[in-house]
């Protein structure tokens, strides 16, 4: 018998030979192979450790990273930190130490247990974006995006969460509420930062059609951009926009959003009162709650009229929160005879109602003619508020004068580095304006001080071009290599969660179209493939919580019941990107599947392999190529079961079918098999051994399963060869034992054989 198989030390002990050996190193001449950049996204290094749903992601893009080695294909795999931000901050204040300190032990934790996983990452690569290499860069794309008319300041209505004490940008309020924290998210007029994502809509949304991601992912960045064709047309002072020109006639009064401009100038003396009380209450709500069709229809009247430019009449202007200021005009013609919103609005408030005869095609034409209507195209989408009141963050390097004028910090005085002794406690403004000495510059050409940006930049932006820096992260001279760039991009196939669907992976294509344009890259898309994996539940069927108690730490398996063991329940527990339960008690099986491999390895022998192990080593090569390839690591653990019962069954396995059948497994489960391939190699690891090929000659079926019927029922199934005549089947069926048991004296008035499928007797 072999040694028993200890998982604790032999995991170990690989995990010590790929670090000292640098196994999956980069290739550094990667130009003339094949490539293959696997990316799985970077975690917040902002608690006390990875959970158990970092533990899928990884290791699925680590089974697609060993299947592409194993293909002989050059492979970028790296890992690094999203170490700015909010998550990071707020972990720093709970725990009372520097957000610099905490986030550096948080990612040495997070680091190690990685590498307890077996995570094959190239650690040369690792990237942290708050690391002064990294984000001197990040300041180098905020002056890149400024000098072409993409970055600018305005003030605006903002989103702002009175919890974490900064500003949101659309994305990040989900239901009124922030989506870190889920306090109620306020309106508030600030000067902020934003970049123009408005300008990218349409390429935004066109180039998503080729794009191999989920369907789900695509369609909730279509209606994030939430295009629009219509027509503007003018009311006297206010401009409205509408989709359906063929209701003009029937516009019976106008409603303005509460901000607009428009109505201070349109507010009678006797309604001021009134609207600046309803102004107040609409700037309480945000804007995604003002669209819930379920909320009453709020509004008021701001004492004056406009004339509908189709009729002349006098229709009057009201204000309401259902109408955002950041859509359209944000003025709307109200048609409450064809708009149910209008409707509601218009009988809330005893407004008329005009029904009349619908125009056709060539006479709306006519009609946009001749009320001087403009044809158009809106979109739902909103520039990118980047700016952030919170210490923890990108200094955004501008400098400004006492009048107010904008001046870029001279690129050769990045970075502009973010002090250390601030107090990073929120207070409602930005803290580094507390930082007197830091925000204050003496312009050396003209001896005039000027005063530092003191808000520091969204998160998203350090994680909006990530992985263009991973293919040469210390490069000193530029952002990116444009070189290195060309030879490994775009991703091929990146692997993260669904809830960054219109944050992250939208603010990323933004990025690299922008670089596309000005010629740095050569593609405009990011991630060719994306997968996303579902989310581990507790035992409970809950969201895994700390106040729940049901939180599963991966450390405490692997100690029990090893890395290899998590891997593949993991992968095994329901497809890759499912929804799923943890189950502890299910993990076992997953376990006594590797033992059962480990003791295979006392039956191999150096004999040919039979026929019988040849029928099953070659379509379980091509089940599990094909499963890896569409990411359905679930089905290919599944047949390698299946095969191993099959396998063990035989007298004896050959050598050269059980390392095709450790080949296979390596990729979910690398230390025990890196082990066992030891034993019968010294040449090669089985991480970096050939991928087996499948040989056509034994993936033709030459036995087939017939179910058995009997007056409709299946009472039996019989392996038979393929391609038997009616007779032979039949004379098969009949010698059947459990047959004959259930057929008894009784003789088939009818019986059926469809060949190679089914053999059906009525009695």
């Amino acid at each position: 018998m072999s040694t028993p198989y200890d998982h604790q030390s032999l995991e170990q002990k690989w995990q010590n030979i790929w670090d000292e050996t640098k196994s999956f190193k980069t290739p550094q001449e990667a130009a003339s192979q094949d490539t293959a950049y696997i990316l799985e996204m970077f975690p917040y290094p902002s608690g006390a450790g990875i959970h158990i749903g970092h533990a899928l992601c990884y290791t699925g893009g680590d089974v697609l990273a060993r299947f592409a080695i194993k293909q002989g294909k050059a492979v970028l795999h790296p890992m690094g930190w999203d170490a700015f931000g909010l998550p990071a901050e707020n972990y720093a204040i709970k725990s009372g130490v520097h957000p610099a300190i905490s986030t550096e032990t948080n990612s040495h934790n997070f680091k190690k247990q990685i590498k307890r996983l077996g995570i094959s990452y190239d650690w040369d690569k690792e990237i942290t974006t708050s690391s002064l290499e990294y984000y001197r860069w990040t300041q180098w794309l905020f002056q890149f995006l400024y000098r072409r008319g993409l970055a600018y300041r305005k003030n605006g209505l903002v989103n702002w969460c009175p919890n974490d004490q900064t500003v949101l940008a659309n994305e990040q309020v989900v239901a009124g509420l922030c989506e870190r924290c889920g306090a109620a998210v306020i309106q508030k007029e600030m000067r902020q930062w934003y970049f123009k994502v408005t300008e990218y809509a349409e390429r935004l949304l066109n180039d998503l059609e080729p794009l191999d991601w989920p369907e789900k992912i695509k369609a909730a960045q279509r209606n994030w951009i939430g295009k629009s064709e219509g027509v503007y047309f003018q009311f006297d002072q206010i401009k409205v926009f509408t989709t359906r020109p063929d209701t003009l006639d029937g516009a019976t009064f106008l409603v303005l959003a509460p901000e607009h401009p428009a109505v201070k100038e349109l507010t009678s003396p006797a309604q001021t009162e009134v609207v600046q009380q309803y102004q107040r209450q609409a700037a309480s709500n945000s804007e995604l709650e003002r669209t819930f069709t379920d909320r009453p229809k709020t509004g008021v009247w701001t004492g004056s009229y406009a004339s509908n430019p189709l009729n002349g009449e006098k229709i009057p202007v009201w204000i309401a929160d259902y109408v955002l200021s950041s859509y359209g005009t944000g003025a709307i013609m109200a048609v409450p005879a064809y708009d149910e919103r209008d409707r509601a609005f218009a009988l809330l408030h005893n407004l008329p109602i005009k029904e009349i005869e619908l125009p056709d095609t060539v006479q709306t034409e006519q009609l946009i003619h001749n009320a001087g209507g403009e044809r158009t195209t809106t979109y739902h989408l909103r520039d990118w508020l980047v700016s952030r009141q919170r210490y923890w963050g990108v200094p955004i390097p501008m400098l400004y004068s006492d009048d107010g004028a904008e001046h870029l910090v001279a690129e050769s005085d990045l970075p502009v580095e973010l002090p250390s002794a601030v107090e990073f406690r929120p207070t409602g403004e930005s803290p580094l304006r507390l930082a007197t000495d830091w925000n204050t510059v003496i312009d050396p050409a003209t001896g005039a001080t000027l005063h530092r940006e003191v808000d520091t930049l969204d998160t998203f932006v350090c994680s909006s071009w990530y992985y263009l820096r991973y293919p040469t992260p210390h490069l000193a001279e530029a952002a990116f290599s444009q070189k290195a760039v060309a030879t490994w991009l775009p991703v091929d196939t990146y692997i993260g969660g669904a809830e960054h669907a219109v944050l992250h992976l939208l603010y990323a294509r933004f990025i690299t179209k922008v670089l596309f344009d000005e010629g740095l890259l050569n593609f405009n898309e990011p991630f060719t493939s994306l997968r996303n994996q579902g989310m581990i539940l507790g035992p409970d069927h809950q969201k895994m919580s700390k106040s729940k108690g049901n939180v599963i730490n991966p450390d405490d398996v692997i100690t029990d019941y090893g890395a290899d063991t998590l891997r593949v329940y993991e992968l095994f527990m329901a497809p890759f990107d499912a929804e799923k339960p943890w189950n502890t008690s299910g993990i076992s099986g997953s376990k006594r599947f590797l033992e059962r491999i480990w003791n295979l390895a006392d039956d191999v022998t150096d004999k040919v392999p039979s026929q019988a192990e040849q029928r099953l080593i070659h379509p379980l090569i091509m089940h599990v190529t094909e499963a890896i390839q569409a990411c359905r690591f679930n089905v290919a653990i599944a047949a390698m079961m299946g095969a191993l019962n099959d396998l063990s069954a035989l007298p004896e396995i050959s050598l050269s079918g059980y390392q095709a059948l450790l080949s296979l497994l390596n990729p979910f489960a690398p230390h025990v098999t890196d082990e066992l391939w030891q034993r019968f190699s010294t040449s090669e690891i089985c991480s970096k051994a050939a991928w087996p090929a499948a040989d056509p000659l034994y993936l033709v079926e030459e036995s087939v399963v017939y179910p058995v019927q009997i007056n409709g029922k299946v009472r039996q199934r019989i392996t038979l060869a393929t391609g038997l005549s009616e007779a032979e089947v039949l004379k098969a069926v009949y010698a059947d034992p459990v047959v004959q048991r259930y057929l008894g004296q009784a003789t088939p008035k009818r019986q059926i054989v469809i060949s190679d499928k089914l053999v059906s007797l009525v009695v």
